[in-house]
């Protein structure tokens, strides 16, 4: 005799919603899913994540020309290939992956960058989809450096004047010849008077991997008095996690600003967008972050970092870095939450960023989320095995506006319908006090669905 089959009754929501999914897996094939999205503009059967926002208006920024081209990483039809020129003496500097095997792209760019005058002439930025160039060894090298050499002879300017960088499969080695076959296809569009906006959207979406929508944010400040421009794009939605998140992330501005003083004002930002934000905690072989200066807004050179004039400047540059990386966890792979984790009370910076990440990268955190199960106990969970300090008979937890817990204990005003009520929405704010200190940290993450598995189960058909 069988025996009877469980009641529906007292399941979670996160546990219904993977019905369909599961049954599919028995029977060897895939869940039709709730009624399909919008498709997105990058992998065909994505469908636009709920969280995306509109490319915003981007102006111009001048010492900078952008085309893309259709160099045949994919098998169906999309742009897959950016080339931005740069103005005569544009400086540039890197933060790429601390991932131990890099790809051939990041071991170009550090390389050039690190010695002894690297950044000061950058004339050159070549990316593209659909091929990491990651783990192919000399092959791979060889590919990276002839992609240079095409490029330099086009553009006037030595090997390594010329950045590159790619994305997509991992074990792959890059197929320069594809490349070099639309240079000059690249080189008749980089001439075109073509509107700074379709530049820049074109590049965002000739980016794209798994990304359901593009990524872009633009600002303008003043540097003693003159005005000068901040336009970025990024790319990334899975294999999201410091150091740095797992993107691609260029941003080129006008301001006049020695490489030194970019590599310092870099190094300082990311700390606190790129490398904030998480979606699944793996880290990628090919993160790359790049800033140019162009200097073509007139405003006068910045060759100190400490200089005072680019306080403005560093507030607008922030503003844009972080934009991005909370654009990146919207498109997290099958994110339908976008999720602020604060830890207050810390014993020290580096503590406080370790007790949030350990919250945003716990796959029970994140399938609480999906199901918007009030389940703050799995909030306790990931802050206690961290092992890093934490008063226990302090501890407080809020969702929102929400205490859930409070002095070590449930929160005596505690309301599971306001709770739930609130975990149905869209962005959702965790707050943690730990009562071991006075430091703060802040980390961006999203749910873990579904979507998530297929995703990622579909990556390289």
């Amino acid at each position: 005799m069988k025996p009877p089959k469980p009641k529906s009754a007292g399941r979670t929501s996160l546990e219904k919603a993977f019905d369909p999914f599961t049954a599919a897996l028995k029977r060897g094939a895939k869940p039709a899913g709730p009624t399909p999205a919008p498709a997105a503009p990058g992998k065909p059967g994505l469908e636009i994540s709920p969280l995306a926002v509109p490319f915003p208006a981007m102006g111009t920024v001048g010492g900078v020309e952008i085309a893309t081209a259709r160099a045949g990483f994919y098998k169906h039809q999309r742009d897959d290939l950016v080339v931005f020129r740069f103005a005569r003496g544009t400086s540039c500097a890197g933060v790429f992956t601390r991932h131990k095997i890099g790809s051939a792209p990041v071991d170009w760019c550090r390389r050039h960058l690190d010695a002894d005058d690297g950044g000061k002439d950058v004339r050159a930025l070549v990316v593209n989809a659909g091929c990491a160039n990651a783990f192919t060894g000399k092959p791979g090298a060889d590919a990276a450096r002839r992609t240079a050499s095409e490029v330099a002879k086009r553009f006037g300017c030595r090997q390594r004047d010329v950045m590159l960088a790619s994305t997509g499969v991992i074990g792959v080695t890059l197929d320069d010849r594809k490349i070099a076959t639309r240079l000059g296809e690249v080189e008749t569009r980089l001439d075109a008077d073509t509107p700074a906006a379709d530049q820049w959207t074109a590049a965002a979406r000739g980016i794209m991997t798994t990304d359901t929508f593009p990524k872009g944010s633009f600002a303008e400040c003043r540097i003693d008095g003159h005005t000068v421009r901040i336009a970025g794009i990024a790319k990334g939605s899975g294999m999201i996690a410091p150091d740095m998140a797992t993107m691609l992330a260029f941003i080129v501005t006008d301001a006049d600003i020695h490489p030194n003083v970019l590599r310092a004002m870099l190094g300082l930002h990311v700390r606190t967008t790129f490398n904030s934000v998480t979606v699944d905690g793996d880290t990628s072989t090919n993160d790359t972050c790049l800033l140019f200066a162009t200097g073509a807004s007139g405003a006068p050179r910045i060759g100190r970092v400490g200089d005072r004039r680019l306080k403005e400047f560093s507030r607008a540059l922030d503003a844009v870095m972080l934009d991005l990386a909370h654009q990146l966890v919207r498109d997290g792979e099958g994110a339908t939450k976008f999720v602020k984790v604060t830890v207050d009370g810390a014993a020290s910076p580096a503590s406080a960023r370790k007790l949030a990440k350990s919250i945003a990268d716990s796959p029970l955190v994140k399938t609480a989320l999906a199901g918007e199960d009030a389940n703050w106990g799995r909030v306790v969970m990931a802050v206690g095995k961290t092992e890093e300090p934490v008063d226990r008979d302090r501890l407080a937890i809020r969702f929102g506006p929400h205490v859930a817990a409070v002095d070590g204990a449930p929160a005596p005003s505690y309301d599971e319908a306001k709770m739930s009520a609130y975990m149905k929405n869209a962005e959702i704010d965790i707050t943690v006090e730990v009562g071991a200190g006075r430091a703060s940290a802040t980390v961006w993450t999203c749910d873990l669905t579904k979507r998530y598995i297929e995703i990622n189960g579909d990556y390289r058909s």
